[in-house]
């Protein structure tokens, strides 16, 4: 078998990307978070009040949980078969489409789904099809883009992250009811991916370099030791742990808003801050991939916003009013933006190994979709039961700043 630096596909990437590349993936993931940000902060809450009334908490935690359970399973296993896949338009591409068309027809489910059982299939069938889109593009990062560049696409990916949620919102809020809101989602997933596919830049896998199939194999590589690649467990840990803490603040903003604050209009007041979340994350996303570039440190980013990210929980546990939501919405996406941009490059760095990077960063975007699962786990009772929304919030801010001070136990990166 040929030597990594002969085999493009294992390659470390040397060529710098151009703006054009960066911009179309950039806007392709756009059009993927708007269609999970649509229905996570608004859509799925609108349809669980409809169907489940008084009982909406417990029923939008069994929804998201379980979809968030459904994306954590599918994205190492789409990882993975991407690594593998034989075909003339590469490895990613053909699961870009695949992903894209799943997720178009699972949104236009849940756009007439009559009750909550129908919901709760249909977000699951978008959970599974959006994170095989998400595998293959996500892996694309370490498949072109060199070191030098990686802290300022993950900017551009951090960003794309966050306007994909303003967009979904106010896709959700302003088409005109939960099924157009769903339908104005599937339409822009459409329009956001088409220019990266476009491109037609992937990296074909010879059929004689692919390893040959074994079941008992393809599931012995979704474990990473942690004690052969310790800065790769770590790295999960501190993402994990962030990551938690997001989802956690996230998953009831529709009914804090609504029933700690007091808004007059809870799904306005979620576009709204998410809206003032972008604004700030502009702030620092690609100012702190540039930075983190020049200089070639990491964890420096990532601690400090783990803990302005801390701050900003902290005071959405204190005080329940709508000012100190703004502001603290917009202190944490200054942390959200130097996160996102920083620790995705810092997860690239230290991924095992180059022929496997589907898989890995499925591993890794566990660490994304397991805190889905999680958090509504934790904060139904938590709200119910053990302080209300300062408790959810407390909770929030102690992980935050636990992950932020464990990314120093990194040791290959500065």
């Amino acid at each position: 078998m040929s030597t990594d630096h002969r085999v493009p596909h294992r390659a470390e990437p040397s060529q710098p990307v151009s703006h054009r590349w960066i911009a179309a993936i950039t806007v392709a993931n756009v059009g993927l978070f708007t269609a999970w940000f649509g229905p996570i902060l608004t859509l799925l809450g609108l349809q669980t009040q409809r169907f489940a009334g008084s009982d909406k908490e417990a029923a939008l935690a069994w929804i998201v949980g379980i979809g968030a359970l459904c994306s954590t399973v599918a994205t190492p296993i789409f990882g993975a078969l991407s690594d593998r896949t034989v075909s003339r338009y590469g490895r990613r591409l053909p699961w870009v489409v695949a992903g894209t068309t799943g997720g178009v027809l699972s949104l236009i489910l849940l756009a007439v789904a009559p009750g909550l059982i129908v919901v709760g299939i249909g977000w699951c069938a978008a959970q599974i099809a959006l994170n095989a889109n998400f595998a293959a593009i996500t892996a694309a990062v370490p498949d072109h883009v060199p070191r030098a560049q990686r802290g300022i696409v993950g900017g551009f990916l951090g960003l794309a992250q966050t306007v994909g949620g303003v967009v979904g919102t106010g896709l959700a809020v302003l088409a005109g009811g939960i099924a157009g809101g769903y339908l104005a989602c599937a339409v822009f997933l459409v329009i956001a991916t088409l220019p990266y596919l476009a491109m037609r830049r992937d990296h074909p896998l010879d059929p004689a370099e692919r390893e040959q199939f074994s079941w008992l194999e393809f599931g012995r590589g979704f474990w990473v030791s942690p004690r052969r690649h310790p800065d790769f467990a770590w790295a999960w840990v501190t993402r994990f742990l962030i990551n938690l803490s997001f989802a956690i603040g996230l998953v009831y903003l529709l009914f804090y808003l609504g029933d700690a604050v007091g808004h007059h209009s809870p799904a306005q007041g979620v576009l709204v801050l998410t809206a003032v979340n972008s604004a700030a994350l502009l702030a620092t996303v690609l100012v702190a991939g540039a930075i983190s570039d020049r200089t070639g440190r990491r964890r420096v980013f990532v601690c400090v916003a783990g803990l302005v990210m801390a701050a900003a929980t902290t005071s959405l546990a204190l005080w329940h009013v709508w000012p100190v939501a703004v502001v603290a919405v917009a202190v944490l996406g200054l942390g959200m933006g130097v996160f996102t941009s920083v620790d995705l490059a810092l997860m690239i760095d230290v991924l095992p190994a180059a022929a496997d990077r589907g898989k890995d960063l499925g591993v890794v975007n566990i660490a994304n979709a397991m805190p889905q699962v999680l958090a509504p786990v934790l904060a139904a009772p938590l709200v119910s039961s053990f302080g209300g929304y300062g408790a959810l919030y407390g909770v929030a801010a102690a992980l935050a700043a636990t992950g932020a001070l464990l990314v120093y136990k990194i040791s290959t990166v500065d």
